[in-house]
């Protein structure tokens, strides 16, 4: 590891993530005001994820299923086939892996209006280990039919992306974080459907990034400007669809692109940048900069960025690296 592990630096860090917590309650309460058919589940996990607020204010239509995240995918279905909008929220690892099956087959294949929550994705979970890290989501989602998969970056991330697909057809992924991320947005973005944000432009070089990796990449761009670089961010909130003309114009008027993810290298945001790019046959610099094909080791969350390189610090060095090769 990069430094010791602090017991009471963690602790302080894992309260900290719970009084900034998550704002997805808050849109969600907002949503049901105005809205009847609103309709949120979770598998016992209303207080880790913040939904006992929406809990106490909307009794009735708060759905608590117990430790049985298959089931609850599975009355979520119904729910959305009964004319109801279910929003179901749990673990990331619990949703990709153990609920599969039931996001393909029950969602995904009947097209049901579910949004599913997944939150602590990637390594985030931290202490927990191997089996609450999501590092498999993103690769396991886009390959499922029907399936829209989206990563908001922070707090005001997550409050445009419910806005801007509480409508959409057809059952949408969340890949969440912890809810303590450093804020990129200082206001709700208004969202694109399919389309990425341009958080910096530059004609040097470009990093697509999502989820924690966006802030990561903002403070390695800002940093690289000392040096003279003008770098591009692309934050990739839609990992399905893809925005394939943001690509491409990245691939065309910076000729270099570093893709930043908190993911396994295979079936992520950088694997289906690399095929876009290999499709419209451009020869340009292109790296992948996500976690190694293994299994992430047990840490605080924070010790974890540092050591894989999902840093500002981190991020720079790989661009570097890159551009240098």
């Amino acid at each position: 590891m990069t430094q010791p592990i602090d017991a009471h630096s963690w602790n302080i860090e894992t309260s900290m993530a719970h009084l900034r917590a998550f704002t997805m309650s808050d849109e969600l309460e907002r949503l049901a005001t105005v809205r009847d058919d609103i309709v949120v589940l979770t598998a016992d996990l209303a207080s880790s994820n913040g939904l006992d607020s929406f809990q106490r204010k909307f009794p009735d239509r708060f759905v608590n299923t117990g430790i049985a995240e298959q089931n609850m995918m599975s009355v979520a279905a119904g729910l959305a086939a009964s004319g109801m909008t279910p929003f179901v929220s749990t673990f990331a690892s619990f949703t990709s892996l153990l609920c599969a099956e039931q996001m393909r087959t029950d969602l995904a294949y009947t097209k049901m209006k579910v949004r599913v929550l997944s939150h602590h994705a990637g390594i985030s979970m931290g202490f927990y280990g191997t089996s609450h890290h999501a590092v498999e989501d993103i690769a396991i989602t886009r390959a499922m039919g029907n399936m829209t998969v989206v990563s908001p970056c922070d707090g005001e991330a997550v409050r445009g992306m419910i806005r801007a697909t509480v409508d959409l057809d057809g059952p949408i992924y969340f890949r969440l974080g912890r809810g303590a991320e450093e804020p990129v947005y200082d206001a709700v973005p208004d969202f694109e459907i399919g389309k990425f944000g341009c958080l910096r432009d530059g004609g040097d070089a470009t990093v697509i990034a999502t989820g924690i990796g966006v802030g990561s990449a903002l403070d390695a761009a800002t940093e690289l400007a000392k040096k003279g670089l003008d770098v591009r961010v692309l934050d990739a909130a839609f990992l399905k669809p893809l925005d394939t003309t943001a690509i491409l114009k990245a691939a065309r008027e910076t000729g270099a692109i570093l893709t930043v993810e908190e993911h396994n290298p295979h079936g992520g945001l950088g694997g289906a940048v690399a095929e876009v790019i290999a499709e419209a046959g451009l020869g340009i610099k292109f790296r992948r900069h996500a976690l190694p094909d293994d299994y992430a080791l047990v840490a605080p969350p924070t010790h974890l960025y540092q050591h894989y390189g999902l840093t500002g610090e981190g991020v720079a060095s790989a661009l570097t690296e890159l551009l240098e090769g």
